[in-house]
């Protein structure tokens, strides 16, 4: 299964990927968590994509498309992987196509922006391996402590309302779009966000035709 996940920042499109990638037993290519561990190390790449972060915007589509075009050859994807935070915009789509990668399907969460920002006040993720948590919906089994690799749990740095808020204009301009481009192309299934987690994950397996 090669699986892109479209969805505004917020919605738990990060959740259901790991959901996903342990029901299908392939990797999640989280382009955030990639960027976030670059921002920590001090890398060339995290000083360059921590001012855009900072200031609500995407980083260029040239860092990510290499980024991701790296990844995309490691062996752990020869069975598939899922995409979670690419293509972000038409462009990257465009370039994604042209590279002639097989995509079975394009799954999109809808979540209004009222609740995003209620949900994003309380998001928690390990430090170490970017596996995500919830202060409320998804809480680790010893606070502070990754459940899946033991790593420090922090509330992320990019989720303040006033970030947040820039973030949703930017993915409603740039991103949000790409669902009419997957849509022509036979690809897109959509899922609307449930309060609760399982629920979601029900309804993304049930898409999928799982």
């Amino acid at each position: 299964m090669n699986l892109i996940i479209l969805a505004p920042p917020g919605a738990g499109k990060g959740t259901q990927a790991e959901m996903l990638s342990k029901h299908f037993n392939i990797p999640t290519i989280s382009t955030g968590a990639m960027l976030r561990h670059n921002i920590d190390e001090g890398t060339e790449l995290g000083e360059i994509a921590k001012k855009f972060i900072d200031d609500g915007k995407f980083v260029p589509d040239d860092v990510m498309i290499k980024m991701v075009k790296e990844r995309l050859r490691q062996p752990d994807c020869k069975n598939g992987f899922i995409l979670d935070g690419f293509p972000r915009n038409i462009n990257q789509a465009e370039t994604l196509t042209a590279s002639k990668l097989k995509i079975d399907a394009v799954l999109t969460l809808d979540v209004s922006d009222e609740e995003i920002i209620r949900r994003v006040s309380g998001r928690l993720e390990c430090s170490e391996c970017g596996t995500a948590f919830h202060k409320e919906y998804r809480k680790p089994a010893v606070e502070g402590v990754c459940d899946n690799c033991g790593g420090t749990i922090k509330t992320r740095k990019d989720d303040k309302p006033e970030t947040v808020k820039e973030r949703l204009n930017t993915y409603h301009a740039i991103t949000e779009p790409l669902k009419k481009y997957f849509e022509e192309r036979g690809l897109l299934k959509t899922v609307v966000g449930r309060e609760g987690i399982e629920d979601t994950s029900r309804e993304v397996l049930r898409v999928l035709g799982e």
